[in-house]
């Protein structure tokens, strides 16, 4: 084989440094959804006792502008994509779960990764942020989403709001969600069943509308969540495949050293046998000659 022991053993080294790198990403992934889903449970214990809260609040209000009267009927649609490569078709799923609403819906995309991705294909957002690298920075993103749309729905350019994002579940893979966020049908929230009014400090309509407040930031928080465990275990995923073929591929490199340092071995015995083979005629005069010299007599 022409290829040189040396070459073969620093191609080795190469894999096995992108290996070491391919683990890395894979823990810090991996160590990322743990966090995350452990902020999930408090997240939907805290969106529930909200829940609660407005049930009971809503009663006492007769009607309440959920701010769909006299606004205008363009959508919008918060969009939570990748914020890093190395996660497969993680944004492009995302993207295509939009449809046409693409085209025609106010765009708060998520994501830089996401970002580049709807860039290629001709869609331009309306508001764009990156995704946190960690997820304790889950709740200023949605403060911050929450901001722009607020202004949005006071100035009548928005009267509903969706959101679609990747929702994993452990050993059932991942599938995207859409979800309407706004209006909220105050209907479906549970009402309390024993009857007693709670004691109040504000007036319902001014509570009840905080609370609204509060449980769209809950909402965005917890699809923001989701988003991110998802994308880091599509993450785990690809790491995963690629470690996979990094283990085929060092064996196969380590199969040919075998092979090129079995090759040298025998190159060098076949070198050494010839040596002795040539050698030998040499030898056998140089005997012959010191034999021969030994029976002659002096005269």
């Amino acid at each position: 084989m022409t290829e040189r022991l040396a070459d073969i053993g620093a191609r080795i080294e190469g894999v096995r440094q992108l290996g070491a790198v391919v683990n890395a990403m894979c823990g810090i992934a991996a160590a990322r959804v743990q966090q995350a889903r452990g902020q999930l449970v408090a997240v939907d214990h805290y969106a529930a006792t909200i829940a609660t809260a407005i049930g009971r609040v809503a009663g006492l209000v007769p009607s309440i502008d959920t701010g769909t009267v006299g606004r205008s009927s363009r959508p919008a649609i918060v969009i939570f994509c990748a914020e890093q490569g190395f996660a497969g078709a993680f944004s492009e799923r995302v993207l295509d779960a939009a449809g046409a609403d693409l085209a025609t819906a106010e765009l708060f995309l998520i994501g830089t990764r996401g970002g580049a991705i709807a860039a290629e294909r001709g869609v331009v957002a309306d508001w764009t942020s990156a995704m946190p690298s960690h997820s304790a920075g889950v709740p200023k993103l949605a403060d911050r989403i929450a901001e722009a749309l607020y202004a949005r729905i006071a100035s009548g350019a928005i009267d509903r709001l969706e959101a679609i994002f990747t929702e994993g579940h452990r050993g059932r893979g991942a599938h995207v969600e859409r979800i309407r966020m706004f209006p909220l049908d105050l209907t479906q929230f549970p009402r309390p069943m024993d009857g007693n009014k709670p004691l109040l400090n504000l007036a319902p309509e001014v509570l009840l509308s905080e609370l609204i407040a509060d449980y769209l930031h809950a909402r965005l928080c917890n699809a923001a969540l989701h988003a991110f465990v998802a994308e880091n275990e599509a993450r785990m995923e690809a790491m995963e495949a690629a470690r996979h073929q990094i283990e085929q591929q060092l064996g196969s490199l380590q199969a040919t050293q075998r092979q090129v340092r079995q090759e040298e071995i025998t190159a060098e015995i076949i070198e050494l046998a010839a040596g002795e083979t040539a050698s030998q005629p040499a030898r056998s005069r140089t005997k012959k000659q010191q034999f021969g010299g030994s029976m002659v007599s002096p005269l």
